[in-house]
């Protein structure tokens, strides 16, 4: 399922997470509040308190709180189940909001290496009431980038991404053609196990946040 498109999953993770090697930055609310909160990120990840297996869960939840301040991942995970959203109960949606977000932060916790030189440039927002796209490219070599924009809203009086689109692909678009897929030819509750075996896997030590290994 999550695996059949991980190159985009993955690369907007590291492209997301390499931001501390910004160049040519452009001034504006949406990129000043993606700026700041990717700064905390690497803040925790840096921070030799929590390095080593034994704050491992103590990484992953700081990491996690610092990721909340700049995904809407309840937004995320309503677009990404699109029209199987309103048939879903309270709890439904409550278990599957939790799920997706785990499912987003482990895709980034097991799998992106963050020792590459990997540099983003921003090229400016364009604010449109409530909702704002943050342009940015990716350097993948010289004379060769890669176009990466955050899809944003202004909610509770900050700007928060709700999907990125990477060359073109909508992260949710995505996601939500993968669930469909699934509830389609299986069911609503066979998606829901498949979500929480990928969570199984991120919650292993062996998935955890490497200290300060994945800052540099």
């Amino acid at each position: 399922m999550v695996r059949h498109n991980a190159r985009v999953i993955v690369m907007s993770l590291i492209l997301l997470f390499a931001l501390s090697s910004v160049h040519g930055a452009w001034a504006g609310p949406p990129t000043d509040q993606l700026r700041e909160g990717v700064e905390r990120v690497f803040t925790i990840l840096r921070d030799p308190e929590l390095e080593g297996e034994k704050k491992a869960n103590q990484r992953r939840t700081a990491v996690g709180t610092a990721a909340a301040e700049i995904f809407d991942f309840g937004e995320m995970a309503k677009r990404s189940l699109g029209q199987h959203w309103d048939k879903r109960t309270p709890a439904e949606r409550e278990e599957f909001g939790r799920l997706f977000t785990e499912l987003i932060q482990g895709s980034y916790v097991s799998k992106v290496d963050l020792s590459g030189s990997e540099k983003i440039s921003y090229k400016g927002d364009t604010v449109d009431g409530d909702y704002a796209v943050v342009r940015t490219t990716f350097l993948l070599s010289p004379g060769n980038e890669m176009p990466l924009d955050y899809r944003m809203h202004n909610t509770r009086d900050r700007w928060q991404a709700y999907d990125l689109s990477i060359d073109g692909v909508s992260l949710v678009l995505n996601y939500r053609s993968q669930f469909n897929k699934i509830i389609r030819t299986s069911s609503y509750e066979a998606l829901v196990a498949k979500l929480k075996s990928r969570q199984a896997e991120f919650s292993t030590p062996a998935a955890a946040l490497s200290g300060g290994k994945a800052a540099r």
